[in-house]
């Protein structure tokens, strides 16, 4: 396939051809309270051809191999066509042909695991949270997914990547009162399903956590200084400030252009952020991204100031800047974009969760994210759990915990970043321009940030 696909992008006549050939097969178990709702193994094998001609792009996707000439035909055609209507122009920034083949290195292969095997081991912990006192109802998915992606390209570039994703996320209910509360759990990884196996302490604490948040009082609606556990704090920096810092999303916005111009101060000395697609096992690493550019660490905020942003070719040669390897498509049936991949705030020199709360008067812990939105620079996360500090201490748990700001207020008013540095990788994914969902990372120490409104009672 390797010589057949490179001639093929070759000989295309477009300016620019590249394409793609995925074959996966995916396990999937769902439990809904106490039943098993659904067990699924499935299997995809598709690809696309995309091709630039005078700048402008031609797409289509294919099921069958056999097509695969006719297909890039017709998508230079469709090229061709757009490219006497449109007057924007892409342009792509020049990259290095590679030659790769990215072979799995397992510590626990999921595929040596029944389907027998994995109902049992995730129907005990479902079972488990439904033997909680309290709790009324569960929700427990599990998956995991091999691909093998073959990937050329008309200047000479082939990679044969072959990946596993795996996820699992459950959740306990409790009610008391008229008011329901939610506990979570959650692992992922891409190397080692041993990670799924003793997680009965997990599961215990989501079913904790839903009981007695069912009982406990809403927040004090004001304005707190507030600490984030390293689960928020990433996925703060994800949703919040990840996503502006995407290359389409700055190259399309002249408004963002202003904003984000590099060089410009967002935070204090010891606020350093990153992404990275080099975190070997985590569910946002990748060894090549979907244009087949080798992955790296980008720093997008260093001591503070804008150092940089996550580009595919297209918006790197917009924008005049590198390539970072952050091209990513969901499957075969879409073009890749910008897309994160382990977005991170880096460890600072603040201690612990005990430094960053002992002089902290009143103010509130936040711990985990039970979902949010952004809009462009505005944010709103609620916390999964979280508790009131008191005179440099955790007290009472507290309920209805939403966060919500301005992205760039809130790096500023970041004034400590601990030394514990924390992963979290999830069964869930990132969701941009339709697809979802995109396995990503997130990682941070605990921090602390002052003057957050806090919604409540």
């Amino acid at each position: 396939m390797k010589e057949q696909l490179l001639e093929l992008a070759r000989k295309s006549g477009a300016d620019f051809c590249e394409i793609r050939v995925e074959d996966s097969t995916q396990t999937s178990i769902n439990y809904q309270g106490p039943e098993l709702e659904n067990v699924q193994e499935s299997h995809m094998y598709g690809g696309n051809v995309r091709v630039a001609v005078n700048g402008t792009w031609g797409f289509v996707t294919f099921n069958n191999p056999d097509e695969l000439e006719r297909r890039v035909s017709e998508a230079v055609r469709n090229a061709r066509a757009a490219s006497a209507r449109s007057t924007a122009k892409s342009v792509l920034a020049q990259v290095n042909p590679v030659h790769a083949e990215v072979k799995l290195a397992l510590k626990s292969d999921p595929r040596k695991v029944s389907l027998d095997e994995k109902v049992r081991l995730f129907g005990d912990y479902n079972q488990r949270m439904l033997g909680h006192p309290g709790v009324t109802s569960t929700n427990l998915r599990y998956f995991d997914k091999y691909s093998r992606i073959r990937y050329a390209n008309s200047e000479g570039t082939w990679t044969d990547t072959e990946a596993i994703d795996m996820g699992m996320g459950a959740s306990a209910l409790a009610r008391k009162n008229g008011t329901t509360a939610r506990g979570s759990a959650s692992q992922g990884g891409r190397d080692n399903f041993d990670l799924f196996r003793g997680m009965e302490a997990e599961m215990d604490k989501a079913a904790r956590t839903a009981v007695e948040g069912a009982d406990a009082p809403v927040v004090e609606g004001g304005t707190y200084t507030v600490v984030c556990d390293p689960n928020l704090a990433g996925v703060f920096v994800h949703e919040a400030f990840g996503h502006l810092s995407e290359g389409d999303n700055v190259a399309e916005d002249p408004r963002m252009q202003e904003v984000l111009k590099l060089g410009r101060r967002f935070g204090e000395d010891y606020l350093n952020i990153y992404d990275t697609g080099l975190d070997v096992g985590l569910r946002g690493h990748l060894p090549f991204d979907d244009e087949g550019v080798p992955t790296e660490k980008t720093w997008l905020i260093r001591n503070g100031v804008l150092v940089g942003r996550l580009h595919s070719r297209e918006t790197a040669g917009r924008m005049g800047e590198k390539p970072t390897g952050n091209a990513r498509a969901i499957s075969y049936k879409y073009p890749p974009i910008p897309r994160m991949r382990n977005t991170c705030i880096a460890n600072g020199p603040h201690g612990s969760l005990e430094d960053l709360i002992k002089d902290i008067k009143l103010g509130i812990y936040a711990i985990d994210s039970a979902g949010g939105q952004t809009n462009g620079e505005l944010f709103t996360f609620t916390a999964g759990e979280a508790f009131m500090i008191r005179d440099g201490k955790l007290a009472e748990r507290i309920r209805d915990v939403t966060l919500g700001g301005n992205v760039f207020d809130t790096l500023r008013n970041i004034t400590h970043v601990a030394g514990d540095y924390n992963v979290h990788d999830s069964s869930g994914g990132c969701g941009k321009a339709g697809q979802m969902p995109l396995p990503v990372s997130h990682g941070s120490p605990h921090i602390r940030i002052k003057d957050v409104v806090i919604g409540g009672r």
